[in-house]
């Protein structure tokens, strides 16, 4: 099966390095969590805010993540980061990122979210709920698209 990737071009800033102006390596999760962010964006047509909204979840947090860095990137550099969903699951999903300096990859990271909401019998906690279908669905009819 064919699904959405979402391509994402990122200048490096000055904040964004260490002395040496090299990425400081939480700043590419973060990069990550944007370009995640904008990998639903694409599939759904609209912003978490109104997406979390209309599902009724708080969101899509991560629970592991894994990184290989391969070339360092550093002050100046554009990068483009390429986002996919590999996998969905009942209430988890695993997203994968390549983030490419020119042609060169550079970083192979991925993550394993949850679509969580409230928990209904635990005030202040969540837990996962089923991933709706019309959502994987929406990654699939738009990968021909992106």
């Amino acid at each position: 099966m064919t699904t959405l990737v979402n391509r994402r071009t990122i200048r490096i800033e000055w904040g964004d390095c260490d002395p040496a102006q090299i990425v400081f390596y939480p700043r590419y999760f973060a990069f990550f969590d944007g370009a995640t962010q904008e990998l639903f964006r694409t599939a759904l047509g609209k912003p978490k805010i109104e997406w979390v909204r209309d599902y009724g979840i708080i969101g899509i947090p991560m629970v592991d993540t894994r990184a290989r860095f391969i070339v360092p990137s550093r002050y100046g550099d554009d990068v483009v980061i390429e986002s996919r969903v590999a996998q969905f699951r009942r209430s988890s999903f695993d997203v994968e990122h390549k983030l490419l300096r020119g042609d060169l990859v550079a970083i192979e990271a991925s993550e394993t979210r949850v679509w969580a909401g409230p928990h209904p019998e635990k005030p202040g906690e969540i837990k996962g709920y089923p991933i709706p279908a019309e959502v994987m669905a929406r990654f699939v009819e738009r990968s021909g698209s992106a």
